[in-house]
C-alpha cells in the first residue's frame, strides 16, 4: 500500500469543498473552514517503546482514540534527530517524508479502542550514540484533539539496546 504524503491544507481545502458540495454552501469560506475544523472529537494517545542498538533504531507504536467519535484513519508521524539510510524498508502504511521523517497510517480508531500496531525498524545513516525520536499526529481524521499531551512525545535512545517506553 503507497500512502501519499498531503499537506494540511490540501486536506482542509478538501473537507472545506466536501462541506460545500454537502449543502453548507451557505456558509462563508471563514465560516465553511470552522465548521470543517469542528467536525468530531477523538482524543488520540500513543503509547510504545523505541530502542537503538548499532545504527538501526526499533519504533513500535499503539494508537489508541479515548474519544468521543470514532476516526476512520490518521497518520502519525516519526522524526529523528538522527539522518535515516537512503533506503529503507518500512512496514505497510508508512511512508519516508524526509530525511529524518516517516508517516505512518493508524487504521481505524475506534471508540475507546486502538488502531493497528505499527513496527519500524529504521536504518539510520551512521550509528550514532543516541537519537532524539518525536512521535506525533500529523492528520488526525479531521477530528479535534483537545489533549496533546498524550500524542506528542519526545524520547531520548541510547545505543545500548535498552527499550525507552513513552
Amino acid at each position: 500500500m503507497e500512502v501519499v504524503a498531503v499537506r494540511r491544507g490540501a486536506v482542509r481545502s478538501v473537507v472545506v469543498a466536501g462541506l460545500l458540495v454537502l449543502g453548507v454552501s451557505g456558509l462563508s469560506g471563514t465560516e465553511a473552514g470552522a465548521a470543517a475544523r469542528r467536525g468530531p472529537e477523538a482524543d488520540l494517545a500513543y503509547h510504545g517503546r523505541v530502542s537503538l542498538s548499532q545504527g538501526r533504531l526499533r519504533v513500535w507504536v499503539v494508537p489508541q482514540n479515548e474519544g468521543p467519535a470514532a476516526l476512520p484513519n490518521a497518520t502519525l508521524r516519526v522524526r529523528l534527530s538522527a539522518d535515516l539510510a537512503d533506503r529503507q524498508e518500512l512496514a505497510q502504511g508508512c511512508a519516508r517524508a524526509g530525511q529524518r521523517e516517516v508517516v505512518c497510517e493508524t487504521g481505524a480508531l475506534p471508540l475507546h479502542g486502538r488502531g493497528r500496531h505499527i513496527g519500524l525498524l529504521l536504518e539510520l545513516k551512521e550509528p550514532v550514540p543516541e537519537v532524539v525520536v518525536r512521535i506525533d499526529t500529523w492528520w488526525n481524521g479531521g477530528a479535534s484533539d483537545r489533549d496533546l499531551s498524550n500524542n506528542q512525545h519526545a524520547v531520548l535512545a541510547l545505543d545500548t539496546g535498552d527499550s525507552y517506553a513513552f
